[in-house]
């Protein structure tokens, strides 16, 4: 079999990082000394690390996150009070597989959504599916649905994220139809779905600030329930966070 046969199939059957790295070796001498077992292994993964690579631009593209953020531009400093062996150990994504839901707040610009973007970012590493949202455009989004009859068709896409994450929550008033929104969202996300939510105000106040008493307890009561909790401190991060923007 010719090269350019070896070739054409490739092309035919889209194993692109494979046909590059076929390729290459045509072209250069470092896997001459190689096995046979070795030279499939390289080509395998080639082609392994091309569609890894292109998964991930499409998660990335799809969660749209507000920063192009990832744990490693995470400033640890000893002011912020963050645990770093909980990022950590939430960098591991299990609280993902799990359906756990992760909750940061602090006051404005200390850092709540790049390390919320930071957190998704490795989520999509590790393979899963997210959509990132500002919350008062995500109800505005849910609400338009409702009135054009695609509300379901949203919730369904919602519900096959692996994790939903809703930033400035509290930033402004929720009316009540809102309030059924969060709650139906997080309804159908139980036991199913991480929810990762970023909020200036403290999760004490998060009662009133739903202040309707019988939805405010479904809602917190799903959202604090097996919730790793981040509370930031510290001066304003934006000057640093700005060059993240996406």
């Amino acid at each position: 079999m010719t090269n350019e046969s070896t070739i054409e199939k490739m092309q035919q059957m889209k194993l692109t990082g494979m046909l590059q790295a076929f390729r290459q070796t045509m072209q250069t001498t470092f896997t001459d000394n190689f096995s046979a077992d070795e030279f499939i292994a390289y080509l395998v993964d080639a082609e392994w690390e091309e569609r890894h690579n292109r998964k991930l631009a499409r998660l990335l593209k799809s969660a749209n996150f507000r920063y192009k953020a990832s744990l490693e531009h995470i400033d640890f400093n000893p002011s912020r009070k963050l645990d770093k062996n909980l990022l950590l150990r939430l960098a591991q994504c299990e609280w993902l597989s799990k359906a756990e839901n992760v909750l940061i707040t602090g006051a404005t610009g200390v850092g709540k959504s790049f390390i919320a973007c930071a957190l998704g970012h490795q989520a999509c590493l590790k393979g899963f599916r997210v959509l990132y949202f500002n919350t008062l455009k995500l109800f505005s989004r849910l609400k338009f649905a409702k009135a054009d009859g695609t509300y379901d068709k949203e919730l369904k896409k919602m519900q096959k994220q692996d994790l939903l994450i809703f930033d400035d929550f509290g930033l402004h008033p929720i009316d009540e139809q809102s309030k059924f929104i969060l709650l139906e969202l997080l309804e159908d996300r139980y036991g199913d779905g991480a929810t990762l939510i970023a909020s200036q105000f403290p999760i004490k106040s998060w009662y009133d600030i739903i202040a309707n008493p019988t939805i405010a307890d479904a809602i917190l009561d799903r959202l604090i329930h097996n919730s790793y909790q981040i509370e930031l401190k510290g001066e304003s991060m934006r000057k640093t966070i700005k060059q993240y923007s996406g």
